[in-house]
């Protein structure tokens, strides 16, 4: 019973029409997986390659990444040094603003005392103006009463002309000593302000810079995601392949399985035959001997019995071994669940939907399109709880997709049949409500899922 199952599932899984078919046939399929089985292993040698690559631009990626924030922290540290130098700057600023402040008090004493002596000078000259300028000394000289009060006098006048010429000299001093000294601070602000003005343009282009390293980090990260995004998908890719890879495998081993077993069944009911043929003439000889005269007609029942049992069905080949399968729609494909079609092939959201939904409430069955070998059984991050079915029909490898389900009913490596049920629908993965998302591709899953068609166009739902 169980080598009679093993040769059905062959049959089913490869869509090959009866267990007795010619093995000529069998051997065009066998050939035709094997076919398969290759491109599988080329594809699966391209995408491990495509791999590699993106692993080596996510690496080169990330150098540049780990480049950039070396830098920016070299730009940090010299902001902050350029931060120190302008609030240096900005304390020696305060200061010489407090000298500024000194200085105006000290102008404002020079200024008083220049008002004073200008008083003075003024007074002086109003007294030359009236007098003629030196008449009055020599009144002074004159007017005196006696030669050692003409000596004291002519003293006093030589001392009020000195004092004269010292006030005009100080005066000139303290007026030259006021311009060298707001010269001198205000060289020295301006000098701070041009200096600080210096460090904050550095210091605004090392932020400019910054901002540049920063939006250039910013990018190599989403560049980085997005390759690390590829190369999980092309992993996956490579596990489906992979998995596909292993069912061919399962097909052609099950398939030579069949054909052996068709071989031992032909081989068994031909001896069978051959050992009643042998007994009926050994018997009919025996029969003819001890009733020569029915010998003929003994003879004739023998020869119809032989035939009778030589066109007999083998045991073993018996249609009441073959399980029943659930009903199922004409045609390549059936429709995998009941339900209505919520989201149809093509553009949405922005992104490429690979496949159609199906939606529907409750508790609802969802079926194998078609026979085939489960490739991939598994919990994924988008999917969900997902199966995959390759299948091999008339030589062409097709891979259906069941997504988003509420539990899984067969594992990696198990033969299905058409109708025969895989899981319940559900909404598991990233899915907003209770469906089926349903993929068919004219060849194996890709990432980029290249080979996937229309469903509608191969099932009527």
């Amino acid at each position: 019973m169980k080598k009679n199952i093993i040769a059905m599932n062959a049959s089913i899984m490869i869509g090959l029409g009866s267990i007795l078919a010619a093995p000529s046939v069998h051997a065009e399929s066998i050939s035709d997986l094997q076919k398969q089985k290759e491109s599988i292993q080329e594809k699966r040698s391209g995408v491990e390659s495509n791999i590699s690559d993106t692993m080596k631009k996510i690496d080169n990626l990330q150098d540049k990444q780990m480049t950039a924030e070396e830098q920016i922290e070299a730009i940090e540290a010299k902001i902050a040094e350029s931060s120190k130098k302008i609030d240096a700057k900005n304390a020696e600023i305060t200061e010489t603003k407090k000298e500024i402040e000194a200085l105006k008090e000290e102008i404002k004493v020079l200024k008083e005392r220049i008002a004073k002596r200008n008083e003075v000078l003024k007074e002086r000259a109003l007294s030359f103006q009236e007098t003629g300028g030196d008449v009055n000394y020599l009144e002074v000289l004159f007017g005196s009463s006696s030669f050692g009060d003409l000596v004291d006098r002519v003293g006093a006048v030589a001392t009020i002309a000195e004092a004269d010429r010292d006030i005009l000299k100080q005066h000139e001093l303290d007026k030259k000593d006021l311009e060298e000294k707001q010269n001198a601070v205000e060289t020295k602000l301006a000098s701070l302000q041009v200096a600080k003005a210096e460090l904050l343009e550095i210091q605004m282009q090392q932020k400019q810079q910054k901002q540049e390293k920063d939006a250039l980090v910013k990018k190599l990260r989403q560049q980085t995601k997005e390759h690390e995004d590829v190369k999980m998908g092309l992993e996956e890719e490579k596990e489906n392949l992979a998995a596909q890879e292993k069912a061919i495998k399962s097909a052609i081993n099950l398939e030579h399985q069949r054909l052996a077993e068709l071989e031992a069944a032909r081989k068994k009911a031909a001896a069978e035959a051959q050992k009643r043929a042998e007994q009926e003439a050994a018997q009919a000889a025996a029969q003819a001997a001890s009733r020569a005269s029915e010998s003929k007609k003994q003879s004739t029942s023998s020869e119809s019995s032989a035939k009778s049992n030589s066109s007999s069905p083998s045991p073993s080949l018996s249609s009441s071994n073959v399980s029943q399968v659930p009903a199922v729609s004409s045609g390549t494909f059936t429709r995998p669940s009941a339900g209505y079609v919520s989201s149809r092939m093509g553009e949405r959201w922005n992104k490429q939907h690979a496949g159609i939904d199906i939606a529907a409430s409750g508790t609802v069955p969802v079926v194998a399109a078609a026979d085939g070998v489960v490739s991939r059984s598994y919990l994924s991050s988008t999917y969900g709880n997902v199966v995959f079915v390759t299948h091999s029909i008339g030589g062409q490898q097709w891979t259906t997709v069941y997504a988003h389900l509420r539990s899984r009913q067969v594992s990696e490596g198990s033969v299905v049949a058409k109708g025969q049920q895989i899981g319940i629908m559900g909404s598991t993965g990233h899915s907003t409500g209770q469906h089926l998302h349903f993929e068919l591709h004219k060849g194996p899953w890709n990432y980029s899922k290249s080979n996937a068609v229309n469903p509608l166009n191969y099932i009527n739902i």
